[in-house]
């Protein structure tokens, strides 16, 4: 049985937005692509509605690209 891990919405974020020109956050931006592209297959992934309803609220391109992420 894979661990459940609950995605909120700061992962969202680091994962559809343009990279920062700030370095710490495009860090933060890149660890994160790196995590999800290597290690999302080990677990059960969560999202709640409200985390989607935000991030949807955003840019509508990046939004699109949540749209693989199941929701619980």
């Amino acid at each position: 049985m894979k661990p459940k891990i609950y995605i909120e919405t700061s992962v969202i974020s680091y994962l559809t937005s343009r990279i920062s020109r700030d370095l710490v956050t495009a860090a933060r931006q890149q660890l994160t692509t790196d995590w999800w592209d290597s290690k999302k297959s080990q677990y059960n992934l969560f999202v709640s509605q409200p985390v989607i309803s935000e991030a949807s609220d955003g840019d509508q391109k990046a939004a699109k690209k949540i749209s693989f992420i199941g929701s619980n």
